[in-house]
């Protein structure tokens, strides 16, 4: 292990519930992730599915080849970077300009699974890079995105589990100078899903925008805590993550942190969530913060709305003679059809948009 590595680990100590960043989560349904004292896998599960294409390269390499980027006190990546001996590296070549997505899909495993992913774009490089995450799987992983100098990168995970499955995840972002960095985050299914999905700037110029849908049913938890630190002059963010709840005992987390410091003069930065409650008995917990250390800035602000289903437009559609459950499904298709869109891929939009229908169809919603 690199002096880096062991220097970035602090040995959090074991989470009890009380902390801040797990007030929320419900510890004993995560398999053990956080308890350091049961044994977990060091396995490598991503695995390309696109067909192979020039100006990259997909390779594992020794962990301590590959040192982290970045600093963190979560518990469960820590137990990551001690414990895995192998990184999934992707490499974007500089300039190159990917035509078709980077595909990765997950082998499923029964056993626990501790994961490190790192994928780094070339200066001026563009690609798509997407995460198929399905079946059943109890998974703890880091990816890292590294953007050089003017790259655009689309990053897309989708988290289309069985209901067993627990995946805890941080997904960290390091954008450069003029670079762009887009993602989408799709969270249906699993027991319990918690995902981080973190940004931070090196130069000035970068923007990042990180779209996401979630969706719970019957007792599932969803939980996603973005944090976005501004620590360079004129970048910009923007979040916007949606969610919908049905079924006894449905429950998502949102919180988006966004952080300007003071030397971020010029900054422009923008947060949303909205929810959408569909049955008595969910829950869906949000919470918006912005930090700000200077008033030289283009913009910040964020906003948070959960409510009923929009009796309005369930109106509208039955007037025109749509029966009910469809309308209702209408309804939803539209709520989640601004993000899914991002998406360019009408395969993979469709397959989502019928996962949704599928799983109101199950809680009667």
């Amino acid at each position: 292990m690199t002096t880096l590595t062991t220097n970035l680990l602090n040995h959090a100590k074991t989470p009890t519930g009380r902390e801040e960043a797990w007030r929320f989560t419900p510890l004993k349904r995560i398999a053990g992730f956080h308890d350091r004292a049961i044994e977990i896998t060091d396995q490598v599960s991503l695995f390309l599915k696109s067909p192979n294409q020039h100006g990259y390269t997909l390779q594992l390499q020794p962990a301590d080849s590959v040192p982290p980027s970045s600093a963190t006190d979560d518990v469960i990546v820590e137990r990551i970077r001690e414990s895995v001996s192998q990184v999934t590296l992707l490499e974007i070549n500089r300039d190159a300009e990917i035509s078709e997505p980077i595909t990765l899909n997950r082998k499923n495993s029964s056993n626990r699974e501790l994961s490190r992913t790192v994928i780094r774009a070339g200066s001026n490089s563009k690609a798509t890079v997407i995460i198929e995450n399905t079946g059943e799987s109890l998974i703890g992983e880091e990816i890292e995105i590294i953007l050089d100098s003017g790259a655009t990168l689309n990053f897309i995970t989708l988290q289309e589990w069985e209901n067993s499955t627990v995946h805890l995840a941080r997904h960290h972002a390091v954008i450069g100078k003029d670079a762009t960095f887009n993602s989408v985050t799709v969270s249906l299914g699993g027991s319990v899903v918690r995902i981080l999905p973190t940004v931070e700037y090196t130069g000035p110029g970068a923007s990042a925008e990180l779209f996401g849908v979630y969706f719970a049913t019957d007792g599932q938890h969803l939980e996603h805590r973005i944090h976005v630190e501004h620590g360079v002059p004129q970048a910009k963010s923007r979040v916007n993550y949606k969610g919908a709840l049905a079924g006894k005992d449905a429950r998502t987390v949102w919180i988006g942190d966004v952080f300007i410091r003071a030397v971020a003069e010029g900054t422009d930065t923008y947060e949303l969530n909205r929810n959408l409650l569909l049955t008595d008995g969910a829950r869906a917990d949000s919470v918006p913060n912005l930090e700000i250390e200077t008033g030289e800035i283009v913009g910040a602000g964020h906003a948070s709305t959960t409510g009923r289903f929009d009796d309005e437009q369930l109106f509208y559609l039955m007037s025109r003679g749509i029966p009910s459950d469809e309308a209702r499904r209408l309804v939803i298709r539209g709520f989640f059809a601004e993000i899914i869109a991002k998406i360019s891929d009408e395969v993979i939009q469709e397959r989502l948009m019928a996962r949704i229908d599928t799983d109101l169809s199950k809680v009667g919603a």
